[in-house]
């Protein structure tokens, strides 16, 4: 059924109703007036029949049996009820027995009458409704002191009202029929009207759920339909433009997913997804060819790439990620399907939602095979170009005490006499060819070299012990200040003493007057930190940068491979050999080693052949 339908039922409803109770009210009206009418009509005619019995009552008792008689003959009676035919008898009842004094009792009553006609004496009249053989009637109770002992009922037929009223309820369904339809009729084409512009907003919003935003609605009327149509218009233009943005912004979505996940796919770099325990959501192609995982066969695994040793420092680095620090990349080792323990630079992010929550972890790992096989190549590139330049330094080096000794030597073959004085100087060269080539075999030599945990302390105190005589004899108090806490790292006993022995060696050549030597060891938990202080001249800024170089040095008898020798073996250790200098205040060296834990007693770095450049 059609909106349109049910407006028109429900207003014909409505005005029916109200027809409808308006007409009971009215019936009801009607017929309590008619009673009322009724009513007067029988007080009325008591009146008359009391004053006709007035009149021939003469007071004697003789006179009222006439009377009596009279009355029987009906005259009076047959009167009243010509003149209105809805009166059906009249009957006069005396009062103390009841009896019928005049007129007839065919509508008997008897055992309600004696309390209505008790009920008269009292108010003068009573109206009361009686049903006999299911008809209805009406009968009234006339009393007055004129009437003395009697009392006139007269009953009224009430089938006239009934009918009467009956007659007027049909007419009124008649009518009510009649207007219903008509309403019904009128109200279908006024709700009709009304509604027109429905249609078209109906017709709007089918287009709008069909995605066709063009043809607007043609606005007619400017009451709550028009404005409702110029609402779904403005409504209709405004979801065109969304959709437009809409289809543009998964347009460029569409598109960087493909960019994306093309760069994921085709990157040389592996990378997974995975949540915050570790499960594996996503891998790329590159993933599976370095691990050997396939992406369904690596789905749902739990940290399946992380060797047991590397535990702990994956759980540091996602804690650090969780507590919101941006960790670098680090290079560690992974461990492949197959078994193969890979070195691998793994970056590791995190990936949050809208509200900023960590929700999973990308992790890309990148294979560190070929680039430590091009460092390796890049080392010894870099020893053959050390190598050339000790050789030419060796060859400048030695060239100046061999001119010299050649110039001798010429001279005494054509002296033909052996010069002592010369011999001296001849010899003093010769010393020094023999300690630039010692020098140079310390650091060219294969040393086979095996790492053991010792304390940095006790290796200090043997240096410091080792070099005490040297040390008085330039004036010179080695001051110790060495930390309570242990400091073992691992490390070759001999090759640690040759370099603090050297840095001691040149603080005391800095320091011809004499004066201490301040020799500080703290533990930093990571490192161990040593600091070797002297306070002699100093060494100028343009010369620090070069402090390392091969035959750089600043003294007159030196080589400048003491410091190289050092250098190198601070750097096979995996530590730090740095210099700072104040002229005119004293020089600072500072040695940094990496430290052991209390409980690890078998060192960190494996036994290797640190090959001289």
């Amino acid at each position: 059924m059609s909106i349109k339908m049910k407006f028109s039922i429900m207003i014909s409803l409505i005005v029916l109703s109200i027809f409808i109770v308006y007409s009971m009210l009215n019936e009801y009206a009607w017929i309590r007036s008619m009673r009322e009418e009724m009513k007067q009509v029988m007080l009325d005619t008591s009146i008359q029949v009391a004053v006709s019995m007035d009149a021939y009552d003469t007071g004697p008792e003789s006179q009222t049996l006439e009377l009596q008689s009279q009355v029987e003959g009906k005259d009076m009676f047959d009167m009243v009820q010509r003149m209105n035919t809805n009166i059906k008898e009249i009957t006069v009842f005396h009062n103390g027995t009841l009896e019928i004094s005049a007129g007839t009792y065919a509508y008997n009553d008897a055992t309600n009458d004696s309390d209505f006609v008790q009920e008269a004496r009292d108010s003068e009249f009573v109206f009361r409704k009686m049903i006999i053989d299911e008809e209805i009637y009406y009968r009234s109770y006339y009393s007055n002191e004129k009437l003395g002992n009697y009392t006139i009922s007269i009953v009224y037929d009430g089938k006239g009202i009934q009918n009467h009223a009956g007659e007027k309820r049909n007419d009124t369904l008649l009518y009510s029929s009649i207007v219903t339809v008509l309403i019904l009729f009128i109200s279908y084409w006024l709700v009709g009207v009304m509604i027109r512009p429905l249609k078209d907003i109906l017709w709007k919003v089918n287009e709008v759920s069909s995605v066709r935003f063009k043809q607007p609605i043609q606005i007619r009327r400017r009451d709550e339909f028009g404005l409702l149509a110029l609402k779904v218009n403005a409504m209709s233009q405004n979801l065109s433009i969304y959709m437009d943005k809409l289809r543009k912004a998964f347009e460029e979505n569409r598109r960087m997913k493909e960019h994306l996940e093309s760069f994921i796919n085709h990157t040389s770099d592996a990378i997974h997804l995975m949540e915050l325990d570790g499960t594996i959501i996503q891998v790329n192609r590159a993933f599976e060819l370095l691990y050997g995982y396939g992406e369904e066969e690596a789905v749902g695994l739990v940290f399946p790439i992380l060797p047991d040793s590397h535990r702990e420092e994956l759980e540091q680095m996602l804690s650090q990620l969780i507590a919101g620090r941006v960790l670098p990349a680090k290079e560690t080792f992974r461990v492949t399907k197959a078994g193969e323990l890979i070195p691998v630079s793994i970056t590791i992010s995190p990936i949050r939602d809208s509200d900023g929550t960590i929700r999973a972890f990308a992790s890309i790992s990148r294979d560190m095979r070929s680039r430590n096989k091009m460092d390796e190549l890049l080392r010894r590139s870099e020893k053959l170009t050390t190598v050339g330049q000790l050789a030419a330094g060796v060859a400048h080096e030695i060239r100046n005490p061999l001119t010299t000794l050649r110039g001798f030597l010429q001279l005494q073959q054509q002296t033909m006499q052996l010069n002592v004085s010369h011999v001296g100087l001849m010899l003093s060269e010769l010393d020094r060819i023999n300690l630039i080539v010692g020098e140079f075999l310390i650091l060219a030599k294969p040393q086979a070299t095996k790492f053991v945990t010792k304390d940095m302390r006790n290796i200090l105190r043997d240096v410091v012990a080792l070099m005490n005589s040297e040390a008085h004899l330039h004036n010179i108090e080695f001051m110790s200040l060495f930390t309570e806490e242990d400091c073992l790292v691992s490390c070759e006993e001999n090759q640690l003493k040759q370099v603090f022995i050297n840095l001691l060696k040149n603080a005391i050549e800095a320091m011809p007057t004499g004066g201490p030597i301040h020799i500080h060891i703290t533990n930093k938990k990571k490192i161990v930190s040593i600091k070797i202080t002297d306070e002699g001249e100093g060494i100028p800024k343009e010369m620090i940068s070069k402090i390392g170089d091969p035959f750089f040095t600043g003294k007159e008898s030196g080589t400048g491979l003491g410091i190289m020798v050092s250098q190198r073996i601070i750097l096979n250790h995996k530590g730090n050999l740095d210099f700072q200098s104040q002229e005119k205040v004293g020089t600072t060296v500072h040695v940094s080693l990496p430290a052991l834990k209390q409980s690890s007693r078998d060192g960190i770095l494996e036994a290797s052949t640190n090959e001289g450049s």
